[in-house]
């Protein structure tokens, strides 16, 4: 029997999880728009730098509403605490990325940009994925 629970489906835990949803898309296309940006930097092209400093500050923003998101998501009935975890650590780990770009430190820099990646690809994943009902019923 597949049924949908009441509490996941209306109300504030659906506005809490849209808001999820929402912040980790514009954070996932921040990533791939810093990437792009990236490339146009490591090739010279003139104001690429600026480009992506606006890009770096655009992102922390982004992430920063994602671990609010992620917190009135967790503070709702069965709400996990995994997606505040990743949430946070994006954007602590964006911090540290822009400071060490700041440095011209790229042997770390682009690294950081992958675990970045990662983590927002995650709670994205999980936002539309977690809670979702299933049908252990069979075929």
């Amino acid at each position: 029997m597949s049924r949908i629970d009441s509490s996941v489906r209306g109300g504030s835990r659906s506005l809490a999880r849209t808001a999820l949803q929402v912040t980790a898309i514009l954070c996932t296309l921040g990533i791939l728009f810093q990437s792009a940006t990236a490339g146009q930097v490591l090739s010279r092209s003139p104001g690429a730098l600026a480009v992506h400093a606006t890009g770096a500050i655009v992102f922390h923003v982004l992430s920063a509403l994602m671990v609010v998101a992620a917190v009135f998501l967790w503070l709702q009935p069965r709400g996990s605490v995994w997606p505040v975890v990743i949430s946070a650590l994006v954007f602590v780990l964006g911090v540290v990325q822009g400071y060490i770009g700041d440095q011209g430190a790229l042997s770390v820099h682009v690294p950081l940009g992958m675990a970045l990646a990662l983590g927002t690809v995650w709670v994205l994943a999980w936002s539309f994925l977690a809670g979702r009902p299933t049908d252990r019923g069979g075929l």
